[in-house]
């Protein structure tokens, strides 16, 4: 999860690279920040979804939610069909093409879940090998539109003396300044998730237990959050580096009843088949809380590294679930998202 200036900025430096100018250079860059226009449609898609049937409400999360559709490689094809058809112009494609693609794998190596191979799989993947305040990732990207108007500030004698100057000497390097920026990012681009990798089976050979490579979260530049299941009854949680491989580690319950709840089971697997059938996916690592409430018993679902993270996830989410005993039929579902305010959900977001 790259912010939109730098996702500009990544736009602006493929298009000086391959030396576009003017309308071409600008399409180019705004066409890197296309993909997250699907934040607005989603936007206006929250305030409508309580009046669609469950199985249309998905597929319009799967079309307009964001980082969906629009971050996938069948949207990067067609938006890169339309412009070769309408210009011939292969360099400004492979142009477009690039700024598409690199909005959609920036995003993909951070921290949040997607669907990249929308429609012919519903699957959400990541790859979570940066952590999302990576400062090359989002600084490096901003130094080309800054150098642009820089130099432009200098042409119009806006600019003088040294740095006049140094204007000059960019302008007469920038085809090599502007590679060696792409160079660069490719290469922190490659380096991160086989770095990952490596350490992914380092702490699996520890451990003696399969580590997950895309549920491994990063929380800073060095350190991830991961978890596996180590019995019937709980998750380990563990806390690494590069540094020092596992920090700390602690044991999650997976399912906890409060209180005497005799069929708590039977809940937890409601609950479970609710949360299933719906969008968006979440929660890698399950864990129930049951409890009853005069006639209602309510679940609360989560995931294992909830109490761990410190800032933003994709995962950061809980969804309560109050069944009415009376009525079996009957109950309501609360959510925060990622960290959000608890809210109502609609019946349809489970069918």
């Amino acid at each position: 999860m790259v912010n939109v200036i730098s996702h500009l900025g990544v736009g602006f430096l493929i298009a000086l690279a391959l030396g576009l100018k003017e309308n071409k250079l600008r399409v180019v860059a705004l066409l890197s920040t296309l993909p997250d226009l699907d934040y607005v449609l989603y936007s206006t898609f929250i305030y409508a979804n309580d009046s669609l049937s469950p199985e249309v409400r998905n597929q319009l999360f799967y079309l307009i939610g964001h980082r969906e559709f629009m971050h996938s490689i069948l949207f990067i094809f067609l938006i890169t069909f339309i412009l070769w058809f309408k210009t011939k112009d292969w360099l400004f494609t492979v142009g477009g093409f690039q700024s598409l693609f690199f909005h959609s794998y920036l995003d993909y190596v951070t921290s949040w879940k997607m669907r990249p191979f929308y429609p012919f799989s519903t699957d959400a993947s990541i790859m979570s090998a940066a952590y999302f305040f990576d400062p090359l990732l989002n600084l490096l990207p901003l130094l080309p539109p800054f150098i642009v108007i820089i130099v432009n500030l200098s042409h119009r004698g806006k600019i003088n003396g040294k740095i006049k100057g140094f204007c000059t000497y960019i302008s007469n390097i920038d085809d090599k300044l502007y590679a060696s920026l792409i160079l660069l990012l490719l290469v922190w681009l490659t380096f991160i998730p086989v770095s990952k990798a490596f350490l992914i089976k380092q702490i699996s050979w520890t451990e003696e237990a399969e580590i997950s490579y895309q549920n491994t979260y990063p929380e800073s530049m060095n350190k991830f959050l991961t978890a596996y299941s180590y019995n019937s009854t709980h998750y380990k949680v563990l806390e690494i580096s590069y540094l020092s491989g596992i920090e700390k580690s602690s044991y999650v319950e997976k399912v906890s009843v409060k209180g005497n709840v005799s069929d708590d089971a039977a809940y937890v697997k409601r609950a479970e088949n609710l949360y299933r059938a719906g969008v968006p996916q979440e929660i890698d690592y399950p864990v129930y809380v049951v409890s009853e409430t005069n006639d209602s018993v309510t679940v609360i679902l989560s995931d294992a590294r909830n109490p761990y993270i410190r800032e933003l996830a994709y995962f950061k989410s809980f969804y309560r679930f109050v069944f009415d005993r009376k009525n079996g039929e009957e109950y309501e579902v609360y959510a925060s998202m990622h960290g959000g305010q608890e809210e109502r959900l609609g019946r349809n977001w489970f069918g």
